[in-house]
């Protein structure tokens, strides 16, 4: 399931790319579509971000299931359920850890 995710995810990019540099904003009309053009373009980087990101959780938990601690939360060290695996496999935490670093978070901010 990981490994089919980060190859959805490097084709995505892979496309993404090509996209981009075969954009040309000399052939924008005016202002309006170049605006409307930097703004797309901004929310694809935002994007390719995002996916740079969860690539990152990917291979973690890729080295995690090779190190033999998928599974196990980083702060408790408690199994991690079945259920929170298979729908977040890249997640290092319990659920009740992340609960609490969730809280922490609100309150902070």
């Amino acid at each position: 399931m990981l490994e089919e995710s980060k190859r959805q995810l490097l084709v995505q990019a892979k496309k993404t790319l090509t996209e981009e540099s075969s954009f040309d904003t000399d052939d924008l009309p005016d202002e309006i579509d170049l605006a409307s053009s930097e703004y797309t373009q901004s929310m694809i980087f935002r994007l390719r971000d995002r996916e740079k990101f969860l690539l990152a959780k990917i291979d973690k938990a890729l080295a995690r299931i090779e190190n033999g601690t998928f599974g196990i939360c980083e702060k408790c060290e408690e199994e991690i359920s079945a259920k929170r695996l298979e729908a977040r496999p890249v997640t290092t935490l319990c659920i009740r850890c992340k609960e609490e670093q969730e809280q922490k978070e609100k309150s902070f901010g």
